[in-house]
């Protein structure tokens, strides 16, 4: 029985673009869905479960950071922004709407490629995680269903988000460096991109409820990293 094709959704008001796109996709063996618009994407998303969404930023009727953030509030699918900006400003709009990783056009079909690789691999990865529990004050980690609960209340976390407490948990009492988390949770090509782990972990304390300076999950340890507190049971 033949091995089922990686589905990748492309979304773009510019059909030369999804093109182009499609035919990078296709020549690495990838299934390509197309949409055309913020809505018709949300439909493709809901109907066909892709596994990764490539989302342009500017597009007419919905613009790509609210898409994501809809997105957000029913898939952990993993997204990839578009832009034709490179300002930070830019990036940390699509990262807090929920988004995995950035394009910056133009851009090459390597880049391209090696962009939706990584981003998989990192999804797959922690998919793979030990089916184990881990708590920590009203804290519950449910790593074999990738759910996150305070108390009774299911916390909603982007799939960054979760792969980021998800190490900080694992690493329980043990202080890791900003770099030891940007590799792992993002991988060894962003080394040195600190405002990714920045624009997380305080997107990451709100949903938690959590305060950086009276922590009592995560705490920061000035000039060398962060530490999940311990007294935890697995």
């Amino acid at each position: 029985m033949p091995s089922r094709k990686t589905s990748v959704l492309v979304v773009d008001d510019d059909v030369r673009i999804l093109r182009m796109m499609q035919r990078i996709l296709e020549v690495e063996d990838y299934r390509v869905l197309r949409a055309i618009n913020g809505e018709s994407a949300l439909s493709v998303i809901d109907e066909e479960n892709p596994d990764i969404v490539l989302l342009d930023i500017m597009m007419p009727d919905v613009d790509g950071c609210t898409v994501c953030r809809r997105i957000r509030e029913f898939s952990k699918v993993p997204v990839i922004m578009l832009t034709a900006r490179a300002g930070d400003e830019d990036k940390v709009q699509g990262f807090d709407a929920g988004a995995d990783d950035y394009v910056t056009k133009p851009f090459s079909a390597g880049e391209l490629i090696a962009r939706v690789r990584a981003v998989l691999r990192r999804s797959q990865l922690w998919n793979k995680q030990d089916m184990s529990e881990l708590r920590c004050n009203d804290l519950m980690i449910d790593f074999a269903r990738h759910r996150v609960t305070l108390g009774k209340r299911e916390v909603n976390l982007t799939a960054t988000e979760y792969r980021l407490l998800s190490y900080l948990a694992r690493n329980a009492g043990r202080v890791v460096t900003p770099g030891q988390v940007v590799e792992r949770v993002w991988g060894e090509g962003y080394l040195g991109e600190t405002h990714l782990l920045q624009v997380n972990m305080a997107r990451l304390r709100n949903k938690l409820g959590d305060n950086a300076r009276n922590s009592r999950y995560i705490q920061t340890r000035p000039g060398i990293g962060y530490i999940m507190i311990t007294g935890m049971n697995v």
